[in-house]
């Protein structure tokens, strides 16, 4: 423990040592995801990714950043059918918090350098929650509820390209994919596409 803790504080005050520039950005995300226990779905859902950008080096750095997504999806039916009443209710939600490393060139790297173009890659760690559940019921009180959470965490990867937007390219829109793979038994695999616009 107190050789992890000693790691820890020689990697911030390394850190603290070089130029460091706070960047962040918002958008929208796709999610595909399945596991040993719930169907592949596929649902909408926001991102907001707030990241540390240290060692730059002309139109090259590095970046620690934590992109938060979360998801929304299901649907709602409500219909009489021969005067029978029937409610349907599926509702689903998914949060993704991974915390990545990132190589990044060209756009979007340095505050400093105005490229149109660049790119970034990088690998991390990820948490994933889950929850699917359904509810139906008629006016005659027949009916069942069910729900289904999992929790996990995995190894995650991303990467994606950046296009500078603006007279001096400050800004820029981001496209990324990222995938994470669940190590807990229920063998969540959690794939995104995201677009964000980077201030």
């Amino acid at each position: 423990m107190r050789t992890c803790f000693l790691l820890v504080v020689i990697c911030m005050a390394s850190l603290s040592s070089f130029a460091q520039t706070f960047k962040h950005g918002a958008g929208v995300q796709l999610f595909v995801d399945n596991s040993a226990y719930m169907d592949t779905r596929a649902m909408g859902g926001l991102t907001y990714s707030p990241r540390l950008h240290f060692l730059e080096r002309n139109n090259t750095s590095l970046s620690v950043g934590v992109p938060l997504s979360i998801g929304l999806g299901g649907n709602y039916n409500y219909h009489v059918y021969n005067y029978d009443v029937v409610e349907n209710n599926n509702l689903q939600l998914i949060i993704n918090i991974p915390l990545m490393l990132n190589f990044n060139f060209g756009c979007g790297a340095t505050t400093h350098y105005g490229s149109r173009f660049g790119f970034f890659v990088g690998a991390g760690y990820a948490y994933n929650f889950s929850n699917q559940g359904q509810r139906w019921k008629n006016n005659y009180a027949y009916g069942y509820r069910s729900d289904n959470t999992v929790s996990t965490s995995g190894p995650a990867g991303n990467a994606g390209v950046r296009i500078g937007v603006g007279r001096m390219a400050r800004k820029n829109i981001e496209i990324k994919t990222a995938y994470m793979r669940g190590l807990s038994s229920d063998k969540t695999n959690v794939f995104t596409l995201a677009t964000l616009f980077n201030f």
